[in-house]
């Protein structure tokens, strides 16, 4: 799926950038995202404890339950939101574990959450987590035909920091990929 406009932005994000490219580049295959969102939950809820979406995200218990996967991989510009065509074969990667997801679990969904580093104020960093979970979502919808409603999206902001660092740092720019059907009503 990968076409030459994407293949030459990443070819020149690898020169331009090789540092950079290099510690980004650990993707997960689609294979090892496949078996992380397969996992079973830490624990099983019984029908009359299961939640709505909106409910679920505010859980940060039922959240570390939730087979996930952080992909540090694809990276975000500084204060941006985009997903670059750059990072497109990444994001193929994500999009080929959804599908074998989905012809096994029909009712499979995940949540797409977006985080920053703690640059800026917590009110803008909440809001360009949120961008770049839709963003995300966008990207696996439109090109790669991944059905819109099996993505939720939630923005965390600098509340789950991977580096605790107050200085900028791409590996907090990221998305956590999270399969939330076990807990929904």
């Amino acid at each position: 799926m990968l076409n030459r406009r994407h293949f030459a932005a990443a070819m020149v994000a690898l020169i331009a950038f090789p540092a950079v490219a290099s510690a980004q580049n650990a993707m997960p295959s689609a294979s090892q995202i496949e078996r992380r969102l397969e996992a079973a939950p830490q624990r099983q809820l019984r029908r009359d404890q299961r939640v709505t979406v909106r409910e679920f995200k505010r859980r940060p218990e039922l959240r570390r339950m939730a087979p996930s996967i952080d992909i540090q991989a694809i990276n975000f510009e500084f204060g941006s939101a985009e997903v670059p065509y750059s990072q497109y074969g990444k994001v193929e990667q994500i999009a080929n574990a959804v599908e074998r997801l989905l012809r096994r679990r029909p009712h499979t969904r995940i949540l797409i959450e977006g985080h920053t580093d703690a640059v800026g104020s917590a009110q803008s960093n909440q809001i360009l987590s949120e961008r770049r979970a839709e963003s995300m979502k966008r990207v696996l919808a439109r090109e790669f035909r991944i059905p819109p409603y099996v993505l939720e999206t939630v923005g965390y902001g600098e509340e789950y920091l991977l580096i605790q660092t107050q200085e900028e740092n791409w590996q907090n720019r990221r998305v956590t990929l999270r399969r939330i059907d076990d807990f929904l009503r």
